[in-house]
């Protein structure tokens, strides 16, 4: 996005490290996931799906070096050395890492809220996820503890933006948020947590429009993105006040609530939208505002989906990764949503979420994608596989659905020409599937190796270590 690029082209965007971690940089507890380490690797006879948006590529040699893509294209254009350890591939599909733009380190459910530290990381890393920005913090300065020990190489994971707390309006008492009440708060909170080390920050539902606009202004002043979660406060409002990226899409806009008041969230807000019709002038003046002041929207479709009693799809997995403890509150909520109590999402506003998102890009604007983990049982990595097969199903070409959560994302941050796309030159962040998620999306699923800086991650390993272990830590 212009904003925060044209600050890191003045050298003032604080972002995470980004040399090449090589296996003298790795502490021997992450060197255990590592498969392949060796400084050349030749990836053979691979279908590719490069993260630009071109179609599926067959035959492919991917030749990584010193943890960065050296040469990509037809075998026979890619000459690979000797030294090099060369991987048969054949029936495979290489995509980019996936770059996950909603994707906590918190895991909230029966009431309370787990950091991830331990099981995140690895998890987000399993699934072919090498870089996130969090959206969002329950546990700040755990999760910049937690980004610091990836970056140093203590413990295994994605490259982390971290977005500092949640900055809302009016918070009740007991709150976790950070309640900014004056332009003024909103000014020291946002310089605070920019100075701390926080890229991106992240408003809530109660703030108003002044307050936005000032927090807004102050976060591009110190060079950091700025997103929200929004309700008080609508996408074409937020836009207007030159907010980056807004969050969840058509469930959450309140522009087309009726008799919507200024910087007031109107309570049928999240369930409205049901009604909203998706070819009508204000759908289509969003969207014209929204690309007009170059907003991002984050996809979060894997979360929501859980809440549609109808669908609600529980990963194996899921149950396996979690603690007895939150794998009770998972059954016990998911008993809730299919009695009909708590809350629920339905079939026809999940579908027209859908098609809002493809019909916002079709339009022009600038989509990407992130898991938002949640206690209905939407976990790292997981879920921003199955965001994969839902903008598939939602009318996404492959190629497209992958460039929303590679390359999409990493222009977002700022660093697509670091990573999010398979090419010369760009950080070897690649993600090695079996089979063909072109033909078969479920195949995003079947992840056999993630490199990350050229090193090859066996997630096997990742996921047997994380075994009932979320919710504990």
């Amino acid at each position: 996005m212009s904003r925060p690029m044209s600050l890191i082209a003045l050298g003032l965007f604080w972002a995470p490290s980004l040399a090449a971690q090589r296996p003298g940089t790795l502490s021997q507890d992450v060197l255990r996931y590592v498969s392949v380490r060796e400084p050349v690797v030749a990836l053979v006879g691979v279908r590719m799906i490069d993260g630009t948006g071109a179609p599926p590529a067959d035959g492919i040699t991917v030749l990584i070096r010193d943890g960065r893509i050296a040469a990509v294209g037809p075998a026979a254009s890619v000459d690979v050395p000797a030294e090099a350890r060369v991987l048969d591939l054949v029936g495979h599909t290489v995509i980019p890492g996936l770059v996950g733009m909603h994707n906590h380190t918190y895991y909230a459910f029966g009431g309370r809220s787990t950091q991830m530290w331990y099981t995140g990381p690895r998890l987000y890393l399993a699934g072919g996820v090498t870089t996130v920005r969090t959206a969002g913090a329950q546990h700040p300065y755990a999760e910049m503890n937690m980004k610091r020990g990836i970056e140093s190489g203590v413990l295994p994971g994605p490259r982390v933006h971290a977005s500092g707390p949640y900055l809302n309006g009016m918070v009740g008492p007991g709150g976790a948020q950070t309640p900014l009440l004056s332009e003024e708060d909103a000014r020291r909170v946002v310089a605070y947590w920019a100075e701390e080390g926080a890229t991106w920050l992240k408003a809530s539902g109660s703030i108003t429009r002044a307050v936005l606009g000032a927090a807004i202004d102050e976060a591009h002043r110190h060079g950091i993105g700025f997103t929200g979660h929004l309700c008080s406060v609508t996408f074409r409002e937020a836009a207007a006040l030159g907010i980056d990226n807004l969050e969840h899409g058509l469930i959450t806009n309140s522009d087309y609530i009726v008799d919507k008041q200024p910087d007031v969230c109107p309570p049928d807000n999240m369930r409205a939208q049901v009604d909203v019709d998706l070819e009508g002038e204000a759908v289509k003046a969003t969207y014209r505002d929204l690309i007009a002041n170059d907003v991002a929207v984050t996809s979060t479709l894997s979360v929501y989906e859980l809440f549609v009693a109808e669908r609600a799809p529980l990963d194996p997995r899921v149950l396996d990764a979690l603690s007895p403890e939150a794998r009770q509150a998972l059954e016990a909520s998911r008993e809730e949503l299919l009695s009909g109590a708590g809350l629920s999402v339905p079939t026809l506003l999940f579908d027209k979420m859908m098609k809002w998102e493809r019909n916002f890009a079709e339009a022009g604007g600038t989509l990407v994608a992130g898991v938002d983990p949640w206690g209905n049982g939407s976990l790292p990595g997981y879920g921003d596989q199955r965001n994969y097969e839902l903008l598939v199903e939602a009318g996404f070409a492959p190629e497209e659905a992958i460039r929303i959560m590679t390359l999409n994302g990493a222009t977002l941050l700022g660093e697509d020409d670091l990573y999010g796309s398979v090419e010369q030159g760009k950080l070897a962040d690649l993600t090695v599937l079996r089979g063909d998620p072109a033909a078969t999306p479920s195949d995003i699923r079947n992840v056999v190796i993630v490199f990350k800086d050229g090193m090859g991650y066996d997630p096997a390993r990742l996921i047997e270590d994380v075994r009932g272990q979320v919710g504990l830590r």
